[in-house]
């Protein structure tokens, strides 16, 4: 096979004393798992990119499974730039994620960049107990300043007891389908991003849908959950959109 193949693992357990152990912390690749300081009862933890990539060819994965009880921020400590490699082949990213009743995970990495002559499948999967609780943030950024972006198809896959909370997929780029740089897709825009909010009393008292400013909506999902998505000009100005979004939903 070509390009590079690694996985990182990180567990989060409670410890029995209020505050949250990590059992697994580890990887066979480029991605480094680093444990930071914490806020009482939460372990944090900070994805380090020990190289370029992903390349193509290359296919990173990266799993987080939170125990009952325990708390886990996991962050990255920069952007993640897709690349075109010398392998002439499309690159994969997949992030498995899995929380138990009454564990709580905040998934916030920073954007994801695609570059000119890129080509990235990016996944994310997160299996949740009733009674879990989840904050993940996708942002994407299309091409470098001034550069054409590559091609990225990205999918999020949410489940709630084995039951589909959400399953989307967005393809954007050089041969992606037609009509995605379109008015009904992202209209011109060069950042996309998604805020997904898990909380178990959504389920009694669901957020009330409403326009965010002039790209950016927050609508409830059918379970215990809601959903922001933006388009953006820029990385910075979707950061500020979606930030003031989860403000409002904590």
């Amino acid at each position: 096979m070509s390009g590079v193949h690694a996985t990182a693992r990180i567990r989060a357990r409670a410890d029995g004393r209020g505050g949250t152990a990590l059992p697994v912390l580890e990887s066979d690749g480029p991605l480094a798992p680093r444990r930071t300081r914490g806020e009482a009862g939460e372990a944090r933890v900070v994805l380090v990119g020990a190289m370029s990539g992903p390349l193509g060819g290359d296919r990173f994965a990266v799993e987080a499974d939170v125990g009952s009880g325990a708390r886990l921020r996991v962050g990255s400590a920069a952007a993640t730039i897709a690349l075109p490699g010398q392998v002439k082949d499309e690159s994969h990213y997949a992030v498995r994620l899995s929380v138990a009743d009454g564990g709580e995970l905040h998934w916030l990495p920073e954007p994801l960049i695609s570059a000119r002559g890129s080509e990235l499948y990016v996944t994310t999967r997160a299996d949740l107990d009733p009674g879990a609780r989840l904050v993940l943030r996708e942002e994407q950024v299309l091409g470098r300043a001034g550069e054409e972006p590559g091609r990225l198809t990205s999918r999020l896959v949410v489940r709630i007891g084995g039951r589909p909370l959400l399953d989307q997929e967005l393809a954007c780029g050089p041969g992606a389908p037609g009509g995605w740089d379109g008015p009904a897709v992202l209209a011109g825009h060069r950042a996309v991003g998604q805020l997904l909010v898990v909380r178990p009393e959504f389920a009694h008292t669901p957020v009330t849908a409403q326009v965010l400013g002039d790209s950016a909506a927050l609508v409830p999902l059918a379970g215990p959950a809601a959903l922001v998505t933006a388009v953006s000009p820029d990385g910075l100005r979707l950061r500020r959109v979606l930030d003031a979004a989860l403000e409002s939903l904590t």
